[in-house]
């Protein structure tokens, strides 16, 4: 059995699939020239100083130096490279052929006629100040029906614009999300977000769905509290009339994300979600990419498959925003990635992107939104937002994700509410030493299954997930936490 992994004929790397000491021969003529670490990089054929290195058929960075065969390949010889990735848009934006059969589960249909994979009580806050208020409504109901999601922000900036826009935004994509059958929202009274002024401004009329009252009004913590839990009750009982109902695959919309990747993340969990990815949208559901600066380098990728050259602009526009962002901040999007995908065998961020894009499958990439804006369309949109996994993610339930799919290969405790997380890892060895956190092993893809039939299996479950089926996050009470608006402004 072959102890390295060539992805691609034209590249200048394999991936090691199991540690190799040095002088280990790994096929006729190539030996292993130092130790190198299971996951990480072996170079199968020299390399001079300055010139590309390539993986999975990509530039992943420069040679730092000169690289012979056998070579360990990491941070100490390559180097990231800002050369021109060019891209002939909507080249790949080929549709997906019809499925054969009909897909389904069995979700609560909302008088929108949205349909939520849960069915659940949100209580929100519009500031800072009111979350102890809102935990302690939350405490006084076991169980997962009722979901407290508190933030740091609501103050301190501006009462319209910039940041606190941001947050409306978001508040509002939580305060419709179809896996609620109703929120409490909860504010101080004071505050620069004004309860009443953003609802109205983000279209939100108070009635059986929707509810709100202010500490300051209620007469103070203990009397907002007792009122909370109340009204929580009363709404709790309305929501056990629901019941669930089968409906197709094309209501299903789901929210992409990866997190403590690995160099087994691009070979198994990524491309084996992109299968389950394509099979959803070939159903007619929704899909969501979104984690702009770890889509960096990659984005060639994605512009080959836009659908339409305003798509790849906007993407375009994004990137952009970014690289400017992180100019001004005086940070490089090659920050990214952070020290474990390093340990784990990803050296630049060209390299870590070209896996992390993989998550979306093959489908056009039919819309590009802003962050937390209301999903417009079917099939494979991209949500700007940070690459940091629980600010994205919240971004991905606020356009309206009824469940995110989240793959990792050092082991992320990422957990999300109201919409579920299914997690997928990437290794046999994480999957094994983290079971209680993981849903899927994809490390089969290196066995033989096929990246089709872990497909199928993945795809299975998001179908038995968004049926009610529990993910090991939910079980472990994981999520009211990891509500994290994005904050990117300043506060005075």
């Amino acid at each position: 059995m072959s102890q390295i992994l060539r992805l691609n004929p034209a590249d200048d790397v394999a991936i090691a699939l199991t540690e190799l000491a040095a002088g280990t021969a790994v096929e006729p003529g190539l030996r292993a020239a130092a130790a190198i670490p299971e996951g990480h990089k072996l170079a199968v054929r020299a390399v001079a100083a300055g010139r590309p290195v390539r993986r999975y058929g990509q530039v992943i960075g420069l040679a730092a130096r000169d690289i012979a065969p056998g070579d360990w390949v990491h941070e100490h010889n390559l180097a990231m490279t800002d050369q021109p990735r060019d891209a002939e848009v909507g080249a790949d934006a080929n549709p997906l052929p019809a499925p054969a059969a009909r897909a389904t589960f069995e979700g609560f249909r909302r008088p929108d006629g949205r349909v939520g994979t849960r069915n659940m009580i949100g209580v929100l806050t519009s500031v800072n100040c009111s979350a102890t208020v809102a935990r302690r409504i939350a405490d006084a109901f076991p169980g997962d029906q009722v979901a407290a999601l508190t933030h740091t922000a609501g103050c301190g900036a501006a009462s319209s614009g910039g940041d606190t826009a941001l947050l409306q935004r978001t508040l509002a994509g939580y305060a419709r999300h179809p896996n609620f059958a109703a929120v409490v929202m909860v504010g101080l009274g004071c505050e620069a977000n004004q309860i009443p002024d953003w609802m109205a401004r983000e279209g939100l009329t108070p009635g059986d769905r929707l509810h709100s009252f202010t500490i300051q009004e209620a007469g103070g913590t203990a009397k907002a509290i007792e009122q909370g839990r109340g009204l929580v009750g009363e709404l709790l009982t309305d929501a056990a009339r629901a019941r669930r109902e089968t409906v197709g695959a094309d209501q299903l919309v789901v929210g992409l994300q990866c997190g403590g990747s690995d160099g087994w993340s691009g070979i198994t969990a990524n491309p084996a979600l992109g299968a389950a990815v394509d099979r959803l949208i070939a159903q007619g559901g929704a899909a969501m990419l979104s984690e702009t600066p770890e889509i960096y380098g990659a984005e060639h990728l994605l512009l080959r498959r836009a659908a339409s050259a305003q798509v790849a602009e906007a993407l375009l526009d994004r990137i952009a925003w970014w690289r400017a962002y992180a100019d001004r901040h005086g940070m490089s999007l090659d920050n990214n990635p952070s020290p474990g995908n390093r340990k784990g065998g990803l050296t630049t961020i060209l390299e870590k992107s070209l896996g992390a894009v993989a998550k979306s499958g093959s489908s056009p990439l039919v819309d590009v939104i802003g962050y937390a804006e209301p999903l417009r369309r079917p099939g494979l949109s991209f949500m700007d937002s940070p690459g940091y996994d629980p600010c994205s993610a919240t971004g991905q339930i606020a356009s309206g994700a009824t469940l995110i799919v989240f793959t990792t290969g050092r082991g992320s405790v990422f957990g999300s509410r109201p919409a579920p997380t299914l997690k997928l890892a990437t290794n046999a060895r994480l999957a094994a030493w983290m079971a209680d956190d993981v849903d899927i092993d994809c490390s089969p893809v290196l066995a033989g299954t096929s990246l089709s039939d872990m497909g199928e299996l993945i795809f299975a479950r998001m179908l038995a997930v968004a049926s009610g089926q529990s993910t090991a996050s939910e079980t472990l009470g994981i999520g009211e936490n990891e509500f994290v608006p994005w904050q990117s402004g300043a506060y005075l």
